[in-house]
C-alpha cells in the first residue's frame, strides 16, 4: 500500500516537472522526460528523448540539446561568465555569454557542470563529477576536472545501434 501511494506521488512529481521543462523551453522534441526537479530556460532547445535526471541550466545564451540524451543527477550548464579583466575586482558588471551545444546521443554521468562555449559531440560520454571547459569530439568518453578525454567508443558498434534505432 505505502509502495503503492510513493510512486503515485513519484509519477505526479515526474508528471509536473515534464510540464515545466516543456512550457519554458523554446523548443521541445517529443518523449521528454524530466525525474527529478530541473530548471531551463527561455532559450533552451531539446530533441527528442531527452531525460533530466536533475538538470540545472541557467544564463542568457542558446543552449541546444540534440535527441536521445541523458543526465545524472544535479547536473549543470552554465551559459554566462563575468568579466574578470573588466573595470572593478574581482569582476565588473560585464556578462559574457556564450551558447552551449549538446550533439545527439551524449550521456552525462552525475553532478556534471558544462560551462560556457561549450560543444559536446554526438555519442560522446561524460564521467560523473567532471567539469567541461573545452569542446568534446563524437564519441568520447571524457572525465576530470577540467574533463579531458581518456577513451572513446567502438564506432562501428555505436553505428550499428544507431543504425538499428537501438536508443535508451
Amino acid at each position: 500500500m505505502i509502495s503503492n501511494i510513493f510512486n503515485f506521488i513519484k509519477n505526479i512529481k515526474r508528471e509536473y516537472y515534464t510540464f515545466r521543462v516543456k512550457r519554458v523551453s523554446k523548443s521541445c522534441g517529443y518523449d521528454l522526460r524530466v525525474n527529478n526537479y530541473s530548471y531551463i530556460t527561455p532559450k533552451t532547445s531539446l530533441g527528442n528523448n531527452v531525460n533530466f535526471n536533475g538538470m540545472k541550466i541557467q544564463g542568457t545564451a542558446d543552449v541546444i540539446i540534440g535527441d536521445n540524451f541523458h543526465s545524472g543527477i544535479e547536473c549543470m550548464i552554465i551559459t554566462d561568465s563575468h568579466n574578470y579583466e573588466g573595470k572593478a575586482i574581482p569582476y565588473d558588471s560585464t556578462v559574457i555569454s556564450k551558447d552551449v551545444i549538446i550533439e545527439d546521443n551524449v550521456w552525462l554521468g552525475n553532478r556534471v557542470i558544462i560551462l560556457p562555449g561549450v560543444t559536446i559531440g554526438e555519442g560522446a560520454i561524460i564521467q560523473a563529477g567532471s567539469v567541461v571547459v573545452s569542446n568534446i569530439p563524437k564519441y568520447a568518453i571524457a572525465g576530470g576536472h577540467p574533463a579531458k578525454v581518456f577513451s572513446s567508443r567502438d564506432k562501428d558498434h555505436y553505428d550499428k545501434l544507431k543504425k538499428e534505432g537501438k536508443f535508451h
